[in-house]
This record gives structure tokens, C-alpha cells and sequence, in this order.
């Protein structure tokens, strides 16, 4: 169809919409765990795995949000979801819309998709490529 091939233009803003967008959820999540903002039901001292996910969501979601080591970024945090929901959410319930393990799903194979993709258009790490 014409009008799908039309669109396949689009592909690179598109991933890097996506790339930015879900970065800024996730830095959302490393804010509310360092800074307790915005402020959630579970403030208490971070120690441990929770401290060390709450540092990988910020910085990993900041370097994601700029573009920048996208693909290793991105892998590093397709692994923290994936240890995030079989340690944490799959323990309390088998199905994810019980077990409040969903957006852990997601953000694990957006981070999947976005390692083998690369970061689409609006990233630093396309500066290397611009200028060649």
C-alpha cells in the first residue's frame, strides 16, 4: 500500500520520538526513587539493588533521553528491567497486570528494540555520522 510505504520516510523521527519519550518515563522513575520526586507511596532509603536501580534509571534514562552510547545504554537497561520484574513483580503474581510488573515489561523490549535499532534521529550519537 502506498500510503504505509509513504511513511517508512518517517522511520528515524519516529524511533527517536520513541527513544525520547520513553527515556523521560524512565528518568521519571529514577527521580521518584533518588529525590522522591514526584512524590510516591514508597519514600524510604535507598540501599542495595534498589539505590543501584534508581541511579541506572536516572543516568541510563538521561544518556538515553540525550542519544547518547544509546545501544549500550539500552542494553544495560533491557537487563536491569528483566531482573527488575523477575526478581520484584514476578514473585507476587504470575500475571503482570496483577503483579504491577507491565511498564517493567515494556521498557525491557523497547530497550531490546532500541539495542538493535540505535537511537533513530535527534540523538548525539548521529553527530559522528553528520559530519562525515
Amino acid at each position: 500500500m502506498k500510503l504505509f510505504e509513504s511513511l517508512a520516510q518517517y522511520r528515524p523521527q519516529v524511533l527517536g520520538v520513541l527513544r525520547i519519550m520513553t527515556a523521560l518515563q524512565f528518568i521519571e522513575h529514577g527521580t521518584q526513587k533518588l529525590f522522591n520526586f514526584p512524590p510516591g507511596a514508597h519514600a524510604e532509603a535507598l540501599t542495595g539493588l534498589a539505590l543501584t536501580s534508581g541511579i541506572l534509571e536516572f543516568a541510563g534514562g538521561v544518556l538515553l533521553a540525550l542519544g547518547l552510547f544509546t545501544r549500550p545504554v539500552a542494553f544495560l537497561l533491557c537487563g536491569e528491567m528483566a531482573v527488575a520484574y523477575f526478581m520484584v513483580h514476578m514473585p507476587r503474581n504470575f500475571f503482570p497486570a496483577n503483579n504491577g510488573g507491565d511498564a517493567a515489561i515494556l521498557f525491557c523490549f523497547v530497550f531490546l528494540y532500541l539495542f538493535f535499532a540505535g537511537p533513530g534521529s535527534f540523538a548525539l550519537d548521529n553527530r559522528d555520522s553528520a559530519n562525515a
